[in-house]
């Protein structure tokens, strides 16, 4: 859209014809107010030598478009206050005087405070000037850069802008500036803006015509002194005791200090922490008042608190005692009747309770059971009142792989079958290789936070390349978890598994071998060591993590007794803000007896999306005359990856390439010489409950019978 002005010009044009009447200058259509418009118009002319000659005047041939630009505009044009000047020479058809057009105070020649000002360029058509002793001011960068996530000009720019909207975002940055002084403690500041356009002819337009896009706005900051901090009144603080100055401590505003809002602002909440982690359970702070006193150049601050008394914590009481207990609820939080109440540890428990996945409404509530006297602080409960939420699930899934064949699998749970937090789940599988029915019984925050103790029952037959296998199992297991909620160093799990299990290697041409029978004893165990800073999308730090299972077998008469291990490592390189290296190292073994002695379904194998990505599932390692991998008793995996985020959908996706490589052989020690490797390339997609992975790989060795291409999806980072 264009806005066409007959025989109008926005560079200087000090001169016109004296029969011209300003209201034929400008189209009916295009300005409803044609003085309104002649104020407008005169802001926004420049000094006399940027335009036509003076004694040449304006005769209504030609025309002026006031077209946008391609690109995107982030300036708008504001219409001054009236210069006194101007509206003379208008009013005598005389000649604009050569002064830059500006405000009155700023019209002439400068001050030699104005020479010393200092001029920032805050976006292509914005330039803030200022003195130069306030370009020292410390927070200035902040000053400018808030200034720039604010600004209208900037944020509200559109093609379509009329004039009218155009001056009241320029208006709205002037106020914009003034709040922003006054935040820093400058209440005597002043702001006023004027605006430049190019000669004619120099315009961005077509043939040098002059757009809107080509003005430039200049603000003009006069800051005036930044005020102190006077009084500070922090109301009944006092009243502590031996806590005062801990507390006082908090809250970091002195006499003296320049004033700043957002500092108040922050320093209030940290006095309100401050108190409710040192035992004051009641403690009030009210909104900060600031009285402004010009003659001082000083800012009086009152904050009203009341402390109330000093408190520990006494038990944890249940609106539900027969669906989560007030014991139960203690046993989960992490502290103790005795310790001194902190409004965290109330917080914590809350994020725990909601984590169970049991409640649908919670509340938690102080209540004094026991004032404070002679000097001892006094007893609060924690009152819980909640709301069951649903406790049954039903879940099922539906798939296909190429390498897998069709998989459906459903499941039924009570999350609090068992009251408190005793889970029943029932499930089964149904598949092109594998079936699979059982049950399982889980006790979640068993005598304390994130340790569980579960029993999982289950019948299974497994067919597969390397072996075929029809299970019965069961596995009991205590562990402690590492959670979202509570990400924690150090994990472990230690278990008892026992296994009855008829199994045998591949076929040929539909010819089956004898099934074998195994029965198995084992008892794994875990430590997890985690100094990374994040459980689902890690960025920083690394993991240490070692894994054995004493096991006896037993077999045609034949008892073994072996251990299997392993011993993994992965960390985590960030080499720029976008950009994070990470890195995998694994190593397996099984001691203790021959490769036959065990059954193939705990050999060790590698290859597949979470192993060695670009090779199929279990397909890495030594393989019989079928060509079906036969598992080994030592195992090597090294990843290696650049998880690279994009500037695509806000930062959301990551680009990932990768390469990975792994070998098995049937000796205890790994052995690097028989290394396949596999390489591609990933998109990450991270939501807030983990990346979403998609992996293209393609084996770099390929070996007859791999493979070219292979595909990965899953949640989560591979490692």
């Amino acid at each position: 859209m264009a806005l066409v002005l007959s025989s109008l010009s926005i560079q200087p044009a000090f001169a016109q014809s004296a029969d011209a009447e300003l209201e034929d200058l400008i189209p009916d259509a295009a300005v409803a107010d044609p003085e309104a418009w002649a104020m407008e118009t005169e802001a926004a002319q420049t000094p006399e030598d940027s335009g036509p000659d003076p004694d040449t005047p304006l005769d209504g041939e030609g025309e002026f478009t006031l077209a946008w630009p391609d690109d995107d505009f982030d300036v708008a044009i504001e219409p001054l206050e009236e210069d006194p000047e101007l509206a003379e020479a208008l009013s005598r058809r005389a000649p604009r005087p050569a002064a830059d057009i500006a405000l009155p105070e700023m019209a002439g020649e400068e001050s030699e405070e104005e020479a010393e000002r200092v001029s920032n360029e805050i976006s292509k058509r914005i330039t803030l000037r200022y003195p130069a002793s306030f370009a020292e001011f410390e927070n200035i960068e902040e000053f400018e850069q808030r200034f720039r996530d604010l600004s209208d000009i900037r944020l509200l720019a559109d093609k379509d802008d009329n004039l009218a909207q155009l001056a009241n975002r320029a208006k709205a940055d002037t106020e914009l500036l003034r709040t922003l002084l006054s935040v820093y403690g400058y209440y005597d500041g002043d702001v006023t803006q004027r605006v430049q356009t190019p000669r004619e002819g120099e315009g961005s337009g077509e043939n040098g015509t002059i757009r809107a896009s080509d003005a430039t706005f200049i603000f003009n900051i006069d800051p005036g002194p930044r005020y102190k901090f006077g009084a500070i009144d922090l109301g009944e603080l006092a009243n502590v005791g031996a806590d005062y100055e801990l507390l006082r401590s908090a809250f970091e505003i002195e006499t003296g200090d320049y004033v700043n809002e957002d500092t108040i602002v922050f320093e209030r909440i940290d006095l309100d922490v401050a108190l409710g982690e040192n035992g004051y359970a009641f403690a009030e702070v009210g909104a900060p008042e600031l009285t402004v006193d010009h003659a001082r150049d000083e800012g009086d601050l009152a904050l009203p608190v009341t402390p109330g008394g000093k408190y520990v914590f006494g038990s944890v009481v249940s609106t539900l005692p027969k669906f989560l207990s007030g014991k139960h609820l203690g046993e989960i939080s992490r502290f103790d009747a005795g310790d001194l109440y902190k409004e965290s540890d109330v917080e914590d428990l809350r994020r725990a309770i909601l984590a169970t996945g049991l409640v649908s409404t919670l509340s938690i509530e102080p209540r004094e059971v026991q004032a404070p006297a002679n000097g001892e602080p006094g007893v609060v409960e924690l009152d819980v009142d909640m709301t069951e939420g649903p406790l049954r699930t039903i879940a099922g899934s539906l798939g296909y792989a190429s390498t897998d064949g069709f998989r459906a699998e459903a499941s039924w749970e009570h999350r609090n079958f068992f009251p408190p937090e005793g889970m029943l789940r029932v499930r089964a599988i149904a598949g092109t290789q594998e079936q699979l029915l059982g049950a399982t019984v889980r006790r979640n925050n068993w005598h304390g936070r994130d340790k569980v103790i579960s029993l999982d029952v289950f019948a299974n037959t497994i067919d597969r390349d390397a072996y075929e296998a029809r299970t019965v199992s069961a596995i009991a297991k205590y562990e402690r978890l590492s959670t979202l909620i509570f990400q924690k160093e150090l994990s472990y799990s230690i278990g008892l598994e026992l296994v009855a299990t008829q199994e045998r290697e591949g076929t040929l041409d539909g010819q089956v071998g004898p099934r074998e029978t195994y029965f198995v004893a084992a008892a794994p165990a875990r430590v997890l060591w985690d100094e990374s800073d994040d459980l689902l999308d890690p960025t920083n730090g690394f993991r240490l993590e070692a894994w054995a299972s004493p096991e006896i077998s037993r077999n045609n008469g034949t008892q073994s007794f072996y251990g299997r291990s392993y011993l993994e490592g992965r960390y985590y390189q960030p080499v720029s803000d976008s950009i994070v290296l990470a890195a995998r190292a694994k190593v397996g073994t099984i001691q203790g007896t021959a490769l036959d002695n065990i059954a193939p379904s705990r050999r060790l194998y590698a290859g597949g999306g979470g192993s060695v990505r670009g090779y199929g599932y279990q397909d890495i390692g030594p393989k019989d005359d079928l060509g079906d991998p036969t598992g080994g008793r030592s195992l090597t995996e090294l990843s290696m990856e650049a998880r690279v985020r994009t500037g695509f959908m806000d930062g959301a996706l990551s680009v990932v390439p990768f390469v990975d490589a792994g070998a098995v052989d049937t000796t205890t020690t790994p052995r690097l010489r028989d290394l396949q490797f596999g390489a591609g390339i990933g998109i990450r997609y991270h939501t807030n409950f983990g990346p979403l992975r998609v992996d293209l790989a393609t084996p770099i060795n390929r070996r007859p019978g791999d493979s070219r291409i292979a595909v990965y999806v899953a949640l989560g980072q591979a490692f």
